[in-house]
């Protein structure tokens, strides 16, 4: 499927990128239960240009995730064009997005993200880098500000004008993170600003919470970040909203054999052993369940597949 963002079935449904949280593995599986645009998690475009075997790993596409977008972040100019031509060529993504939004220290301090935002000639001099050398649409996720709301409506002016296909607003200035509340009167500020198409983010956590984003600010569509995570049925609830019919819950039988099917590709990807690395999902697929405090302390220290499988079992045995 090639991505067309301007001729795309409105409304947008999409997996929003996540530094190690979307993974393929992730993907994968949101994409066996519903078919969303998933953006993969951020990569860096230095490690790209030197050929990081981590990077380039994180960058590789499976069939099943396809349409994907890939996120690149960085703050130089000619590596973001170099790290963009070298993903285009050598993965062929349908889409490759831009991050102008993160607001994590580690990745504002050397002005990559969100710190982007406070110097327009640096971001628009990147689009317009990337665009020269890649064959896929660009499209660029921001905030509504580094510190005030209102900074993004004159910053996606200028995107689009630098030749951005697509952009995504997340409602919460640099300086909030991920506290308070997302504005999204903010983002239909942007959606009336520009002609591209505009994507809402932020505070979207239930499909109802979907639609009344779309409601709200008129956008094209719903980019779905931490509402996605241990909850990748939301897209699917969605899509059957879509339709016409009633979006059916999850069942503690369905939850725990989505799990069993993240935990199998998530092994597969990053090996065996690599358990601990799929414990932070657990806490997002059990937050709130019923008498999972019980059962939390054992997932979190299981050694191994077969350990927590049986502890799968002895869940669904108290549930019945």
């Amino acid at each position: 499927m090639k991505i067309d963002w301007k001729t795309m079935k409105r409304p947008i449904v999409a997996l929003s990128p996540m530094a190690d949280m979307t993974d393929s593995a992730f993907c994968r599986l949101t994409k066996s239960i519903a078919s969303p645009i998933v953006f993969r998690e951020m990569v860096s475009a230095e490690a790209v240009i030197r050929g990081n075997d981590k990077t380039l790993g994180m960058a590789a596409i499976h069939n099943e995730e396809r349409p994907l977008v890939q996120q690149i972040f960085g703050a130089n100019v000619d590596s973001m064009r170099e790290a963009a031509r070298i993903i285009d060529r050598d993965f062929h993504p349908e889409g490759i997005d831009i991050n102008m939004g993160c607001p994590v220290y580690k990745i504002t301090s050397n002005f990559n993200g969100a710190a982007l935002m406070k110097d327009v000639e640096l971001a628009t001099a990147i689009v317009r880098a990337m665009k020269e050398v890649i064959t896929v649409p660009l499209s660029v996720k921001m905030r509504a500000g580094w510190s005030d709301h209102n900074e993004c409506v004159e910053f996606a002016k200028a995107i689009e004008a630098a030749g951005a296909d697509l952009i995504t607003v997340h409602g919460r200035t640099k300086e909030q993170g991920y506290s308070g509340k997302a504005r999204r009167d903010v983002v239909k500020a942007v959606k009336d600003a520009v002609l591209i198409p505009v994507l809402y983010n932020g505070d979207v956590f239930t499909w109802q919470d979907y639609f009344e984003a779309l409601d709200e600010t008129d956008c094209d569509g719903v980019l779905i970040a931490r509402g996605g995570l241990g909850n990748p049925w939301i897209f699917k609830q969605i899509e059957e909203k879509l339709s016409g019919k009633v979006p059916e819950d999850i069942t503690l039988v369905g939850r725990i054999d989505t799990v069993r099917i993240h935990l199998d590709l998530h092994l597969a990807q990053h090996g065996e052993d690599r358990l601990p690395t799929f414990r932070k999902h657990l806490s997002w697929y059990f937050k709130g369940i019923p008498g999972f405090k019980a059962y939390r302390t054992k997932m979190m220290v299981a050694p191994d597949r077969e350990t927590l499988e049986a502890i799968f079992d002895s869940l669904l045995k108290e549930e019945a």
